[in-house]
This record gives C-alpha cells, sequence and structure tokens, in this order.
C-alpha cells in the first residue's frame, strides 16, 4: 500500500495543477459573480450601471424621449437574430470590461466603429418610415466612413444622451440604479 507521503512525492506536478487550476476557477467564479455577469444576459437598462462610468450615460437617456421607447439594448446591439445579438454583447462587453478594468477608458467615451455600426443600423430599423419614405434616404455606416453620408448622430446630437459627453457629466443626482453587492458601494453614494 502507498503511502500519502509518497502518492504526493510521485505526482508532484499533478497535484501543483490541480491547485492551481483551482485557484483560476474559484477567482474566475468570484470575478464573475462580483460583476454580475447573469445580469448581462437581460434587457434592462440598469444593467449598464454595473459599471460605474457608464453612470452619466444611464442619466442622460433616463431623461431623455427614448426612455420610454428604447431600452441600451435596443439601440446598442444588433436585431438580426438572437446569436448574433447575444455573440456582440459578449464581445462587446469584454472589450469594455478589460478596458474598465485597465482604466485606459477616457474621459469621452465613444462608440467603436463596430458599434456605430450598429447603432446606426438601430436608428434605421426604428426610424425606417421616416428615414425611408419622408426624406429617402439610404444610408449605411460604410457610406458614413467613406465621407458620402452622415450619420444621424451627426445632426441629431442631443439623441438621446442630450449633451452628456464623459463620464464626469452629472444630470440628476440619484438617478443611477445600485446593486446589492459589495463592489457596487461607490454607486450607492452617488
Amino acid at each position: 500500500m502507498t503511502s500519502l507521503k509518497t502518492l504526493l512525492k510521485e505526482h508532484k506536478w499533478l497535484w501543483m495543477q490541480c491547485a492551481l487550476a483551482g485557484v483560476f476557477v474559484g477567482l474566475g467564479l468570484y470575478t464573475m459573480y462580483m460583476s454580475r455577469v447573469w445580469s448581462y444576459a437581460s434587457d434592462d437598462p440598469a444593467v449598464c450601471v454595473n459599471c460605474h462610468v457608464m453612470g452619466s450615460y444611464y442619466q442622460s437617456w433616463a431623461k431623455s424621449s427614448h426612455k420610454n421607447e428604447a431600452t441600451c439594448n435596443d439601440c446598442h446591439v444588433p436585431h438580426d437574430g438572437v446569436i448574433k445579438k447575444y455573440t456582440f454583447k459578449a464581445v462587446d462587453g469584454l472589450y469594455h470590461a478589460g478596458v474598465f478594468t485597465a482604466r485606459a477608458e477616457g474621459q469621452a467615451i465613444r462608440a467603436r466603429n463596430a458599434s456605430s455600426q450598429v447603432i446606426l443600423k438601430n436608428c434605421v430599423r426604428c426610424h425606417n418610415q421616416l428615414v425611408t419614405e419622408f426624406t429617402k434616404m439610404n444610408v449605411d455606416y460604410k457610406q458614413v466612413l467613406a465621407g458620402n453620408a452622415k450619420a444621424c448622430w451627426d445632426c441629431h446630437t442631443q439623441i438621446p444622451h442630450t449633451n452628456i459627453s464623459n463620464t464626469g457629466s452629472a444630470i440628476l443626482a440619484g438617478a443611477i440604479p445600485s446593486h446589492d453587492l459589495p463592489a457596487s458601494a461607490p454607486m450607492k453614494a452617488l
């Protein structure tokens, strides 16, 4: 019969690998819990303020004409199917999580090209009759990038985020939803 000491000695690297894997899995699960990863599957705009830098953008949306008509996901994620929607949310969310965790976000958060393309497509999707019948426009983001067209927000600068142009802006103190997790304590102070 092999003693425990001999067994540990013979499989030293296996035990170390298991311990290291346990640490990584544990830290991963803890990170998922603290970041409320399950909440990102919803369309609730309050989820966006899981990241505190989004507070001013949430506040401006809450005071806009879009509040009763559209959630953040109505404008900021594709609507070409469930798989495309959640794939985009995951990729974009992981990018934002990395940038925010590294504190590499700028004072003014701007949409990347992939996001701008989605936002423009969603503007046209919701305002299709206005865009196609009344103004006879047929614009896509490739035309905007080429300088052959303007994006909706080039003229409609106050929609839906009013004059919010940076993470330090504030419209209405106390309008940011708070969450019941230790990591959200700073948000409750707002």
